[in-house]
This record gives structure tokens, sequence and C-alpha cells, in this order.
């Protein structure tokens, strides 16, 4: 897939970023879908393309070996770090609030649902992350991280983000409301596939 978007007086930017489980739709990666998500919202002119990660193009393997997505070709220069790339596009205070709560959810998804240290932890980066919203403060947030982490938290352990967490709920519900999210957005039975795995081989 690739949206073509250039124009000879924009720089030239082409973005890479995992392919679903039928090689060419979104696939789910939260950090595709942030620079993804970043781009379109800077409107800025650009092509995406995804890679098969079962069958990485030979071109591809050429250009960045060794390397998963997301990468970026910027003018005809590669930038490979995910964190250079945020802060090549742009800086946000926000990235801090959001990207903890997918690291806490790895840590409880991987775990047995009935594991308190693990959910406490979680529901600490979301109220985090609530304090956050109901805050007048930046309003671009990590839209992503926080998405994909409801879809396979309720498939694998019924969890459910607490309803007290108004601004974390507000935000999901304006975050779909935006095309730029839902266009980026990797589709549920691709989010539950990624944890599949890992849901079986929790102990």
């Amino acid at each position: 897939m690739a949206l073509r978007q250039n124009s000879d007086k924009e720089p030239s930017i082409e973005l890479f970023i995992k392919a679903g489980h039928d090689g060419q739709n979104v696939g789910n990666c939260p950090f595709c879908q942030r620079l993804f998500m970043v781009l379109w919202l800077k409107g800025v002119k650009f092509n995406v393309t995804t890679v098969d990660m079962k069958k990485k193009p030979a071109e591809l393997k050429d250009l960045a070996p060794g390397t998963n997505p997301p990468f970026l070709l910027y003018n005809g220069e590669l930038k490979t770090d995910f964190i250079k790339i945020e802060d090549f596009l742009e800086s946000k205070e926000s990235f801090d609030v959001g990207a903890d709560i997918f690291a806490k959810f790895s840590a409880y998804i991987k775990n047995t649902p009935n594991n308190a240290y693990h959910e406490k932890a979680l529901l600490r980066e979301f109220k985090r992350l609530d304090i956050y919203l109901t805050t007048p403060l930046p309003q671009e947030i990590d839209h992503s991280s926080t998405a994909d982490t409801l879809v396979a938290a309720k498939k694998y352990c019924d969890f459910d983000i607490p309803a007290q967490f108004t601004g974390v709920w507000r935000y999901l519900q304006n975050a779909y409301e935006r095309e730029e999210f839902r266009h980026t957005c990797p589709a549920d039975i691709e989010i539950e596939r990624t944890y599949l795995d890992v849901v079986g081989k929790r102990k």
C-alpha cells in the first residue's frame, strides 16, 4: 500500500511501516502508527509503504538491512531510530505521558489476567494519562498506544479502562472521530493476532 502525495515543491518523504497479516494493509505497530499520524497531521506530502515482515522485498533489505519498521527516507536520507525520527518530525511533551502505557500494558498482558501488581501499574499509567488529558496542556497525545492497549486487554484479559478516567474515554472517542486516526489505525484483528502468541506463552 502506498499513499502517493508528493509534489515538486515538497521534500521527498517516504515512511515504511509494518504490514498486516495480509502483507498489504496497516499492521499493528504503535510506533509506525504514531509516525504515520504525525506526518498526516502536519499536512506534509509523503508516501507510505507497508513492509511484509514475513518476506521483506530485496530492495528494502538493501535499503535498511537488519532494520524493522518504522523507518523514514527524507530526501534520500535514511532514518531508522524511532526516537530520532520523532524528534526530527516534531517534539511533543505528550509522548512521555503516553509512552509508558504501552510498556505497562506489555508487562500486564504477558502475565496472567489476575496479576494484581501489573494491573495496578497499568491503571497508574491510565490515571497519569487521565490527569494529563483533563489539564489544559497541548492537545495532541499518543493515540496509538492507548487504542492498541484497549483492544488487546479487552480481548485477552477482559480488562476495561475504568469509567472514572473520563479524560481517557473522551480522548478515545475523539480519536476515533478523527480521519487521521481511523486511517492509520490497524484493524482490531491485527491487534488481536499480534498478542495471540504472547497470551499463549503466559504461565
